[in-house]
């Protein structure tokens, strides 16, 4: 894993060129998940997930998010799920890089543990994003991109419009 104060992250890229500040991003989001997080994860979803695209710095990332999701007490917000699988959808469907060498073992090892960690929460209570976006992070577990990322498209309309069959 890449250190968070490691100088090889100005070169990596995301949507807006070098990635020296994700760093600090992820070590703002680490220190406090409640107040202002979702500008914290704004930052991070436009810089290393931006409009469904993933860069070499969203590889990165990812194990660190993984820790910190597999660190907490409590429920876990959805988007330390969410982000993963995108991360990974967007690689498989050719929307990423390839992932350099020295960052695979890492980002897969990760991948690996937040299902496990999915597994391990199963007992939680967990509301519609979170369940949509751990049952992408499985299906990614289980080899089914496909299946991930229209699960992870699923929202209230779509859901009903599959329960009614209505496909027109």
């Amino acid at each position: 894993m890449l250190a968070l104060d490691d100088p090889h992250w100005s070169d990596l890229n995301h949507a807006y060129g070098e990635a020296s500040d994700i760093p600090d991003l992820i070590n703002a989001l680490a220190r406090n998940l409640s107040e202002g997080s979702e500008e914290r994860w704004f930052g991070l979803w436009s810089a290393l997930c931006h409009q469904g695209d993933a860069y070499v710095a969203s590889y990165a990332a990812v194990p660190h998010l993984v820790a910190i999701a597999r660190n907490l007490i409590g429920p876990i917000d959805f988007n330390f799920f969410q982000f993963s699988a995108q991360i990974e959808i967007a690689r498989l469907t050719g929307r990423a890089p390839e992932i350099p060498p020295g960052l695979a073992e890492s980002y897969h090892s990760s991948l690996k543990a937040l299902a496990e960690l999915a597994f391990e929460r199963r007992h939680e209570e967990w509301d519609d994003a979170a369940l949509i976006s751990i049952l992408s992070v499985l299906a990614l577990a289980k080899g089914n991109h496909k299946l991930a990322e229209a699960i992870s498209n699923l929202d209230d309309r779509l859901i009903q419009k599959l329960i009614d069959l209505d496909f027109d």
